[in-house]
């Protein structure tokens, strides 16, 4: 990875600048040009390091979304998978070790259609759909450095809106509707953006910064992927916490460095007694299990019942997308 690469990917996962030549700071800032960093970006897009430039939004700020997972034979988990690919709404699909074998993301316009679509999910495949959604958030941050360098954690600020933004469904709704799947490598992408909707270069840099304000767009920046750039093991710890205990546990949880995501979803027993998420993403199944290890002594968790469920495949992962155009149905996968 070269020098430029690398601080490109350090410094702007976060804090895209909002002016009207974003690329040209980013440039100045790196000792390089415009022409040459646009390049390097589009570069990354090709080799799927990098999956946009843009936002990512926060959970339940905009639409409803969930966390699904289904129980599927083996044998058909591919054609299942690949039917749930097809739904615009899903944006994240894996397979994991354990009997609930494949785990996606949901996310759509509102409820009614989120539930919709997992119905839709459910009786074309034939396996059940369990809905896990997001109950209390405690730390999202999917932020990877690329070097040995200063690793403080950055807080997520989960509960802050710093303020108020009125949804205008014609403003707000078509601004997202053109930049959820990123920005345009053009010089001046906000303006870009601008002649597609009719707006100023001004209005549109102007409405994604009440956007930051309001919480609505958790961080604007290079949006990586973990995988591509050596993260291949990725571990989702689920703990069975008493309810009284589940904010304490939460918050010690997500100041852990290696913690990427910590958050609280409703157990559905008997089949899912766990109600506190955490993942913890390394180079090896080897460097997170010994992760694992050390935070169960560190927290005092040996009597805390958990399990951890590794990544086996990747099937789908890219931007939620919040407003989409209906989906073409796909045929079934009757069982």
């Amino acid at each position: 990875m070269s020098s430029l690469e690398q601080r490109l990917l350090n410094n702007y996962q976060r804090n895209f600048p909002l002016v009207p030549q974003p690329y040209e700071q980013l440039a100045g800032e790196l000792g390089s040009d415009s022409q040459t960093v646009r390049d390097l970006l589009a570069e990354l897009l090709m080799r799927g390091k990098v999956s946009r430039v843009g936002p990512v939004f926060k959970p339940r700020m905009l639409g409803s979304s969930t966390l699904a997972a289904m129980s599927v034979p083996q044998e058909m988990l591919t054609e299942v998978a690949t039917l749930v690919n097809g739904y615009p709404e899903v944006n994240h699909n894996y397979e994991r070790e354990h009997r609930l074998n494949l785990w996606f993301v949901a996310v759509a316009a509102d409820q009614e259609k989120l539930e919709q679509v997992l119905s839709d999910i459910e009786s074309r495949s034939g396996y059940e759909v369990m809905s896990l959604p997001l109950l209390k958030e405690y730390h999202i941050d999917l932020g990877f450095r690329m070097d040995a360098g200063d690793k403080q954690k950055v807080a997520s600020n989960t509960e802050q809106n710093n303020t108020d933004c009125s949804f205008d469904p014609a403003l707000h709704g078509s601004l997202i509707a053109a930049i959820q799947t990123g920005l345009p490598l053009t010089e001046r992408p906000y303006l870009t953006v601008g002649e597609q909707l009719d707006l100023s270069e001004e209005t549109v840099i102007e409405t994604l910064s009440e956007m930051q304000s309001a919480g609505i767009i958790r961080r604007l920046g290079v949006i990586v992927r973990h995988h591509e750039l050596g993260y291949r093991a990725n571990a989702m710890l689920v703990w069975d916490v008493p309810d009284d205990q589940v904010d304490a546990l939460g918050q010690q949880l997500s100041a852990e460095q290696k913690v990427t995501l910590c958050y609280q979803r409703p157990r559905i027993k008997p089949r899912w007694p766990y109600n506190l998420f955490s993942m913890i993403h390394g180079k090896s199944r080897d460097e997170v299990m010994a992760y694992v290890d050390d935070l169960v002594d560190k927290l005092a968790l040996k009597d805390t019942p958990y399990e951890v469920l590794f990544s086996l495949q990747r099937f789908k992962q890219c931007g939620a997308k919040y407003i989409v155009q209906e989906n073409v149905p796909q045929q079934a996968v009757m069982r």
